[in-house]
């Protein structure tokens, strides 16, 4: 009887930051766009304004 409604707010969930910067990660394509990234990800690209 809930699962649809489960179903339907995992869908409309927002991922958190941390996912964020994690699937931002798994994108790198060499170890220098990761080390890039890592640097942004350390100044705060995802977490400003909260």
């Amino acid at each position: 009887m809930f699962k649809p409604l489960r179903n339907i707010a995992r869908a409309l969930r927002v991922p958190t930051a941390a996912e964020r910067e994690m699937a931002y990660l798994n994108g790198a394509r060499d170890m220098v766009d990761l080390e890039f990234r890592q640097r942004e990800i350390e100044r705060g690209m995802f977490r400003k304004g909260f």
